[in-house]
């Protein structure tokens, strides 16, 4: 919860402009705000229409706003804003442990079934994405530093799994990089990759191929 305390005078019996006030809730709160920030700060619904309609600020999508041209606003901080329940996975993942050198083209994020209206109105960035069941989505969740953004990205263990699972949308090259980037990972968990496996009922086919790499 945000509980920044906004001061609206620089003096005393000098009001501060609307336009100021939101420029400050930018200036504390970041380079992309929400409505709710503007609130926190006393400007109204009305407000912050005006100031967008000014040219002040700028609506990103409902309810989220930029300061004009601002082009400093990166993918990951637009994700972390408009995907706040998006798990980075797959493709994207395998690239941020370095079992992958291929930089992708769009960001792979794990969702919820629910989200497909959400993910088809997606237009700031480029992203494909996973609709995971209910039961699954948090399996193998945590915490990554993307440039400075903290994401939520699958572990290690979840993205090999990942890699069984969605075989088919992994061409071999991918596929086996991954798979052997893994195997000589230090920080690999075999455990927790046998769990997860059995979990998602992949774990015939996965251990049919990783004992081979393993053992080799």
């Amino acid at each position: 919860m945000r509980t920044e305390i906004y001061i609206c005078t620089q003096k005393v019996g000098e009001c501060l402009s609307k336009e100021t006030i939101a420029k400050n809730v930018f200036k504390n709160i970041g380079s992309i705000v929400k409505t709710v920030d503007f609130k926190a700060a006393g400007l109204s619904n009305y407000d912050v229409a005006k100031l967008c309609k000014d040219g002040v600020i700028e609506r990103i999508r409902n309810g989220i706003y930029q300061l004009p041209e601002n082009y400093d606003i990166s993918e990951e901080q637009l994700i972390s804003m408009l995907l706040p329940h998006g798990i980075v996975c797959v493709e994207s993942a395998l690239f941020f442990y370095g079992y992958s050198d291929f930089t992708p083209r769009e960001w792979s994020i794990a969702v919820p079934r629910t989200f497909r209206n959400q993910i088809s109105n997606m237009h700031e960035v480029p992203v494909k994405a996973y609709y995971i069941q209910k039961e699954y989505i948090n399996l193998g969740k945590t915490d990554g530093d993307f440039n400075g953004v903290t994401l939520p990205v699958y572990d290690r263990e979840r993205t090999i799994c990942d890699c069984f699972k969605y075989r088919t949308k992994l061409d071999n090259e991918t596929f086996n990089k991954a798979l052997n980037a893994y195997v000589a990972d230090d920080k690999k968990n075999i455990n927790n990759l046998s769990k997860y496996a059995k979990e998602m009922h992949v774990y015939p086919k996965m251990m049919s191929v990783m004992e081979v790499l393993l053992n080799g």
